[in-house]
């Protein structure tokens, strides 16, 4: 018999099956591959921050949950398709006997692939909840109750999330179980929908279903008793929590749904074993019926019968706890209020306990500043300052100072295109140098440039900056390859300088920051990790490199302390000799009962920053606490962790899930500890919350009358965001002194006056954290920073002064508008600045703009400025004790007259000497001595012979 050769087509066939199981293998080798690498090298990294317990335990976590909800949901899959194909009928009815034909070769692995593919899916689900079961297993009372059910505050942040997942977690299972069940009986003949004279469904396919479905019901009756308690988490138009149709309709009929549904579920089982289905899927529609009418048709019948006539009243109670709730899920149920009338002429002497206010007022706008030290210290465009410099304050000459500054960082976007390498990004530019900072209150007189404090390179100055290298910082490449040489030579840039003939320094990194790239084997890792070659072959990987990546201090805190909400805005600091990043590390939740909830990126933008550059752990919340203090060393890369809030019981719950990796604050350095201060977007979302929340009476609230807006920024034009909070020192009323503090302002809804001044003391100590709010009178005619703005511009002196100084080809750029409480008022103050419009022009202080009251002033310096706004000030009197004799009146009027031309001479020269000072309290005072004295000597003059009267 002749064989005929296969064709060129059914060749080709057969190597293309053949191709495609070496391609899947291959697939499946890379893919698993980028798994083991990317496993490989996030271990290494944890190591190297001596953090390997938070990569093992998330890991685990993950795992475990992963590997529990995945082989759960194929199993239960797989056994209910299994049990009802054995349950299959022997002879089919017609049709069906061609479905099984179809199945039964495939049937296995059609099973096998279906109950992988959704445990897959369910275990990715599930392993998204790690943080859940954690936070369920090491829980912590909070020692509060909520007022409707009785339990602790712990049940609904910690135990009500974990139930939820279980109970949805169970019902997709029984729901996946229930439809696999129902399409295996209907290929296996069990279930007949094509009509006919034989029987629609077998017994053993309504037995099997009906155990589903009354597992179903039960698991449902569970979540309508969860149901009550999320009602206390169910935001709602007026409020946050229960209201009074919650109370006395909607729990009622939760609980009768409740019972419906587990009478339902009874009758299934019932039906299963002893038949009477009809009975049992009746219930279903008796279920509906009831969620219908009693969940949905009874509420509103309440709330419009009975709560709307007269909500007010009805709703009081559960404002209240709604408003209790939030100020203490905020951090707010401590804020101490007072009255400030902000209005009336300050006295020398309230002048005087305002002065440490007044020496410390910012001239100098961190926002404005960032071209200046650009343009002054950068040096190299390879260097970098953020656009917007950090505030901070040191003890200089034995005094506390307030200072802008930056870290000069490396950035390789600013490097000449034509020295864009491998060897350049990766090896020679791998680090910044030193820090940048300047006076914040005080400018050079001359040319308006900051005062440096610490500049240059090498760097100089009064911080004590011992290691001034930043191998981890905010522009970091996104990894660098350090301690290596070539010829024995150090390859890194450091900084430059004419002592060489290179015109630069270089250096080998000596640090323990990174991991150690020297053996083969992290070569070949690491080169697969970043896909170049380049790791693995260049001559300057030597044995003592070591690879530094995920360099930013925000993503090394995050990867140590995933369940941190990080603030976002790093600062630098100087401790101990050493530059060392401090961050804002929050504990967050959305589950405190009755509390609002807040969008945290709503809340933290400003016209500086326009909704965070770091995420958020999660979109709304509605608790807070500022828990952990965390740093990053510029130069190795060490993070540690700080317990700020020791008693917060989230923080608890997380030191249990990783214990030791949060140290207590005792343990932080005392430089370190100076240079703590109130974070500044917890602080945003506070005020926001605070905004309505300062209302405390329920029948107020609801009216919503009294609540406050945090105003636009007026000096950003057309912003239509708020002004940002600023860092000030400042004397608040009670105060025995000035304090670094973070402060805002409110203004009534719709007016564009002054409603309210915040500050919140960030001074490290027992007052830390104290939140003082002066809020004045309702009738308030004092502008709030929108029309303080609009009194600068439209004043005609201020507005000539402004188009002389853009005369020339020069641009003004107006600074910060502080508020500040001085005097018993409110002092607004503005820094201008000019620059060349053309070229490399960088803004320098010229000017201040200030105003109190109806008093404007536009002067050089802020002492002469405060001489004019404070010129009419009354000095304080001076008490007379009792039986004290009155001062003699001198009968000579020429003595009367000597006397009074000397006291006007000394008084000028004082007043003179105080203006040069800067003292303007004194200045105050001399002035009105000069007056005092002209008007006795005009006295004295026309009681001398000739002489005439004045008036």
């Amino acid at each position: 018999m002749t064989q005929v050769p296969p064709s060129r087509d059914s060749r080709a066939e057969s190597r293309g099956r053949a191709w495609a199981p070496t391609l899947a293998v291959v697939a499946a080798l890379l893919l698993v591959g980028g798994v083991v690498v990317s496993m490989l090298t996030d271990y290494l990294w944890f190591s190297s921050v001596d953090a390997t317990e938070v990569f093992t335990t998330t890991l685990l976590s993950k795992w475990g949950l992963f590997a529990a909800a995945g082989v759960l949901t194929s199993g239960v899959i797989y056994a209910a398709s299994a049990l009802a194909w054995r349950a299959r009928p022997a002879f089919p009815p017609a049709g069906g006997q061609r479905y099984r034909e179809v199945v039964e070769p495939i049937r296995v692995k059609l099973l096998i692939g279906a109950s992988l593919f959704f445990g897959f899916f369910a275990g990715s689900a599930a392993a998204g909840q790690w943080q859940t079961v954690q936070l369920f297993l090491h829980r912590s009372p909070f020692g509060v109750k909520d007022p409707q059910f009785g339990r602790d505050v712990s049940y609904f942040m910690f135990t009500y999330p974990f139930q939820r997942f279980v109970v949805a977690t169970a019902l997709s299972l029984v729901v996946a179980a229930l439809i696999a069940s129902a399409v295996t009986f209907y290929a296996a003949g069990s279930i007949n929908l094509q009509g006919g004279s034989g029987q629609r469904i077998t017994v053993p396919a309504q037995r099997h279903l009906a155990v589903l479905a009354g597992l179903g019901l039960l698991i449902k009756a569970a979540a309508y008793r969860l149901d009550q308690f999320g009602l206390a988490l169910r935001d709602s138009q007026l409020l946050t929590g229960l209201k009074y149709t919650d109370v006395h309709a909607r729990i009622p009929a939760l609980q009768i749904m409740m019972g419906v549904a587990a009478l339902s579920a009874l009758l299934f089982f019932v039906a299963a074993f002893r038949g009477g289905m009809r009975m049992a899927v009746l219930s279903l529609g008796l279920l509906a019926g009831v969620s219908l009418l009693a969940g949905g048709v009874y509420p509103s019948v309440v709330q419009q019968l009975q709560v709307k006539p007269s909500e007010v009243v009805r709703e009081a109670p559960y404002i209240q706890r709604h408003i209790d709730a939030t100020r203490y899920a905020y951090g707010l149920d401590d804020v101490k209020k007072q009255d400030y009338s902000a209005v009336g002429d300050p006295t020398a002497a309230n002048l005087a306990e305002d002065t440490g206010t007044l020496n410390a007022v910012r001239l100098l706008d961190p926002n404005v500043m960032s071209t200046t030290f650009s343009q002054l210290q950068l040096i190299k465009n390879f260097y970098a300052f953020p656009d917007l410099l950090d505030i901070d304050r040191y003890t200089i000459d034995g005094k506390q100072r307030g200072v802008v500054l930056a870290v000069r960082d490396v950035n390789l976007n600013g490097l000449d295109p034509a020295l864009r390498n491998w060897a350049n990004d990766h090896v020679v530019y791998t680090h910044g140098f030193g820090l940048v900072a300047a006076f914040d209150n005080t400018a050079d007189q001359a040319e308006g440039k900051p005062v440096f404090v610490e500049s240059n390179l090498p760097p100089s100055g009064k911080l004590g900056v011992k290691q001034p290298r930043v191998y981890f910082g905010e522009f970091s490449p996104p990894y660098s390859i350090v301690g290596g040489t070539s010829a024995g030579k150090p390859v890194e840039f450091d900084y430059p300088t004419d002592a060489t003939a290179t015109g630069q320094a270089n250096y080998a990194y000596t640090g323990t920051g990174g991991v150690s790239v020297g053996p083969l084997w992290k070569k070949l890792l690491f080169a697969a990790k970043y896909q170049d070659a380049n790791i693995l072959l260049s001559k300057l990987v030597t044995s003592d490199s070591r690879i530094l990546w995920d360099r930013t201090p925000a993503q090394r805190v995050r990867k140590v302390a995933p369940w941190l909400q990080l603030d976002s805005d790093p600062y630098p600091a100087v401790v101990n000799g050493r530059i060392t990043w401090i961050l804002d590390g929050y504990t967050t939740s959305a589950n405190f009962p009755y509390a609002a909830k807040t969008a945290f990126g709503e809340a933290t933008a400003d016209s500086l920053n326009t909704g965070g550059q770091f995420g958020f752990v999660q979109p709304k919340v509605n608790y807070i606490r500022n828990s952990v203090k965390a740093t990053v060393d510029a130069y190795d890369g060490t993070v540690t962790l700080y317990s700020w809030d020791s008693k917060d019981p989230l923080l608890k719950a997380w030191q249990g899930v990783f214990p030791g990796v949060v140290k207590p604050s005792t343990q932080m350095a005392v430089q370190l500890v100076s240079h703590v201060r109130y974070p500044e977007d917890m602080f945003k979302v506070q005020r926001e919350v605070l905004a309505r929340f300062h209302v405390t009476d329920p029948a107020a609230f609801y009216s919503g009358q009294d609540f406050w807006v945090i105003p636009n920024d007026p000096t950003k034009e057309n912003s239509q965001q708020a002004q940002p909070p600023y860092y000030l020192t400042v004397r608040m009323p009670g105060q025995k002194q000035a304090q670094f503090s973070l402060t805002t302002t409110f203004a009534p809804n719709q007016r564009p006056t002054l409603a309210a001044f915040m500050a919140v003391n960030s001074t490290p100590g027992p007052d830390y954290g104290t939140m003082r709010v002066l809020q004045l009178p309702r009738s308030t005619t004092i502008p709030g920073p929108t029309q303080a703005y609009n009194n600068f511009e439209s004043d005609p002196t201020v507005s000539t002064k402004l188009s002389l100084l853009r005369a020339g080809g020069s641009q003004v750029d107006l600074g910060n508008l502080l508020s500040l409480p001085v005097g018993g008022g409110v002092l607004y103050v503005e820094p201008v600045y000019v620059r060349a419009s053309k070229g490399n022009g960088f803004p320098v202080y010229r000017k201040v703009l200030v105003s109190y009251g109806t008093k404007v002033a536009f002067e050089d310096t802020l002492s002469q400025a405060l001489a004019v706004v404070f010129e009419g000030a009354e000095s304080a009197p001076t008490p007379t004790k009792p039986g004290q004799p009155k001062p003699p009146v001198a009968a000579d009027a020429e003595a009367v007259l000597a006397k009074a031309l000397n006291d006007a001479q000394a008084a000028y020269d004082a007043g003179q000497a105080a203006l040069a000072k800067g003292d303007f309290a004194e200045y105050g005072v001399q002035q009105r001595r000069l007056a005092a004295a002209i008007k006795r000597a005009q006295a004295a003059r026309a009681k001398l012979p000739g002489g005439t009267k004045t008036t």
